[in-house]
């Protein structure tokens, strides 16, 4: 069975494909939100998704069972789904893809990868990722990133990671399209590891407000910027009303002042 299949056939131009996988580098969900927020957004319809047998363990992402028009159970897989969208009269066409990180065969899911960048014709590659930081809530929303360009991050301003350790399927998947040379960036937001509410918006806000700078791509963050204020509001009266939590903040803010 090929890992990849296609479900429509468009022609697409010079389309950039555009990442995000749920799990360990999704903090707040904020990736997953953002890409998920475009292809809404935008209207994207469903290209082609990932074969899961290989790369999935339905132990521990189980497929869902669904009642179908009360009469019959339908199975809906762990997957990764790519769906494609045409944004006005930008010279690019999108394809947004999300699902799980794989728990198998990493060399082998990024070889699928690879091969939807070679059959679509996908000039770039960007991952949008989230991480848990020592960071203050009430501040803008840290963003740091990598490309195989730097300048494109010099030009939305945002410093590059300096980051050594282990990595995820976005790490990965970063090393293959360099070995490949195929263009990619990534941009990570960095979150509050002491909020434990999900989703977190103001993430998916800060990465999308880098994106659209990135691909200078006309999305209305409108009402995520809405969301992410109440939001913000809401972790406001939480701390409020957690004297240690606020003692904690407190801290933070003494550490950053002090640097």
């Amino acid at each position: 069975m090929e890992p990849l299949v296609f479900h429509q056939s468009p022609a697409l131009r010079r389309p950039i494909l555009v990442l995000a996988f749920a799990g360990w580098s999704d903090a707040g969900q904020s990736a997953t939100t953002a890409v998920h927020f475009l292809a809404e957004q935008f209207g994207a319809t469903k290209l082609a998704s990932v074969e899961p047998e290989e790369f999935f363990d339905f132990t521990v992402v189980r497929p869902q069972v669904r009642l179908v028009e009360g009469r019959y159970r339908s199975i809906e897989w762990t997957t990764v789904e790519f769906a494609t969208a045409t944004v006005g009269a930008i010279p690019h066409d999108y394809i947004f893809g999300w699902g799980p990180e794989p728990h198998l065969k990493w060399k082998t899911f990024c070889g699928t990868i690879l091969t939807l960048v070679q059959q679509t014709g996908a000039e770039m590659v960007v991952m949008l990722g989230g991480y848990l930081a020592e960071v203050l809530y009430s501040r803008p929303v840290p963003v740091t990133g990598f490309a195989s360009d730097p300048e494109r991050l010099r030009r939305i301003e945002v410093s590059g990671t300096r980051y050594e350790g282990p990595t995820g399927i976005v790490g990965v998947l970063g090393d293959a399209c360099r070995r490949a040379g195929v263009e990619c960036v990534s941009l990570w937001a960095a979150l509050p590891h002491y909020i434990a509410a999900l989703p977190n918006p103001r993430g998916s806000l800060a990465l999308l407000l880098r994106l659209a700078a990135l691909l200078e791509l006309p999305v209305d963050l409108t009402p995520l910027k809405d969301t992410a204020a109440t939001f913000e509001q809401q972790v406001n009266d939480a701390v409020a009303k957690d004297p240690q939590l606020a003692a904690y903040v407190r801290e933070l803010k003494k550490r950053e002042f002090a640097n």
